[in-house]
């Protein structure tokens, strides 16, 4: 098995040979990367959980770390500028450690200004950043030409990523094992939430989003964002989409339970079953919109036979009533972001793949190919507000609306894995993870 050490090494050449590629491309001499400042809250003192700049964590697994610089010169070691203040307020970053730290000259700043006297000249420099990120003559001026060939190059992940992937993974299964036993012992969506982050080792703010935890009717807000304190008198469904970091990379998986219904019971299944099937086709040279309608095909399939919807599938899928029932896109790239950069990128010069007509939320509209990492995450929900339309318009005959009502005190069914495509069998990092821990 090889070490992180060799595994990091590896990675980082690899991005030195994007980045020289890519400053050759646009016609610069050297690149450097903010971490990105703290942002405080209007009126007060109290800093926003701070988020790093992809593109930094992307060379160091340093997520923490506002006020560093990256400088890389092709042909040259790569220096870190690393800003580790004195300061009794608040505990400063702890010197540098780690399997990276042999592999750059690191420069230890006291104070975000003192970085301009360790970078090389602005002139010549692609400056990637956020505007607030600015130093006086150091203006982050992200050339497009650079970005557009490191983002399509980021969805080809390296050994090093993808063992960090498999450990967010690992990391967010744990939480999620430990949040369908405490939805079986009744608590609060809040209390579910805790034990999440228990289990899983995490803090809300190192999450790479805020976790999903919908119990009943709640499931069917897409991205229901409350965590109830109060448990409901009757814990019918927990709909959880929650996830991990390791190193600045994200797990994102989602999972549906309930409680014994067998009407909510067998829609469970069938989505689970149509899901599986969707992530074995994560294949080089599979397109990913034709898998996204395909999977609104197989969802009309659960409609028809589970007697919700009386229509053929294809004709569910032509009128627009799967999208009633599935209104989001199949999936998108993860990495170092959760819903990670070119999705719809048509090369690396730039460019776009749009979307199909009539799905305008779908996140990812390449063709796959070996490194990608992407979600696959079929659902069927019961959403009030598109259910009217649904019973408003022409086909509300075909419905059986008393099962619907008794569906919709469930919210609905969501299930998703992470997926790494690779040169033959897809990797199903997810239902690896829970394979692992059972």
């Amino acid at each position: 098995m090889t070490d992180h050490a060799t595994l990091y090494a590896a990675h980082l050449r690899e991005l030195m040979r994007r980045a020289d590629a890519a400053l050759e491309a646009g016609g610069f001499d050297r690149l450097l990367i903010a971490a990105g400042v703290e942002k405080f809250q209007f009126l007060d003192d109290r800093p926003y959980p701070f988020a790093t700049n992809p593109h930094f964590k992307h060379w160091l697994p340093l997520d923490h770390h506002p006020d560093c610089w990256i400088a890389y010169t092709p042909g040259q070691k790569p220096v870190l500028v690393y800003h580790q203040p004195e300061d009794f307020w608040h505990l400063p970053p702890a010197d540098p450690a780690g399997v990276w730290v042999e592999h750059f000259d690191i420069r230890i700043i006291r104070s975000p200004a003192e970085a301009t006297q360790h970078l090389p000249p602005a002139a010549g420099s692609a400056i990637l950043g956020e505007a607030d990120a600015a130093l006086p003559g150091v203006v982050p001026n992200n050339p497009e030409a650079v970005l557009n060939r490191l983002h399509w190059l980021r969805s080809y992940k390296t050994a090093w990523e993808l063992d960090r992937l498999r450990a967010a993974q690992a990391r967010a299964v744990r939480g999620h094992r430990a949040a369908e036993a405490a939805f079986r012992a009744g608590l609060s969506e809040g209390a579910i939430h805790r034990a999440y982050l228990a289990a899983a080792g995490q803090r809300d703010a190192g999450l790479p989003y805020g976790n999903i935890i919908g119990l009943n009717e709640h499931g069917a807000t897409l991205h229901y964002q409350v965590q109830d304190e109060t448990a409901p008198a009757e814990s019918r469904s927990l709909l959880i989409d929650a996830g991990a970091s390791v190193d600045g990379y994200a797990a994102d998986i989602t999972r549906t339970y309930g409680n014994g219904d067998a009407r909510f019971e067998a829609l469970i299944a069938a989505v689970d079953a149509v899901q599986r099937r969707l992530a074995e086709r994560v294949r080089a040279g599979q397109d990913y919109p034709a898998l996204h309608i395909d999977a609104h095909r197989a969802l009309a399939g659960v409609l028809n036979e589970l007697g919700i919807v009386r229509m053929a599938p294809e004709s569910m899928l032509e009128t627009g009533v799967t999208s009633v029932f599935f209104p989001h896109g199949l999936g998108h790239p993860l990495g170092l972001q959760v819903h990670d950069v070119a999705g719809f990128q048509a090369g690396p010069e730039g460019g776009r793949i749009e979307r199909p007509q009539g799905h305008p939320f779908l996140r990812l509209t390449r063709t796959l190919q070996p490194g990608m990492v992407v979600t696959i995450e079929p659902g069927l929900y019961f959403i009030d507000q598109l259910l009217a339309g649904l019973k408003a318009g022409p086909h509300a005959g075909a419905v059986d609306w008393n099962l619907i009502d008794h569906l919709r005190r469930y919210g609905g069914v969501r299930i998703e894995d992470d997926v790494h495509c690779t040169a033959g069998a897809p990797e199903n990092l997810s239902r690896d993870a829970f394979a692992a821990a059972a």
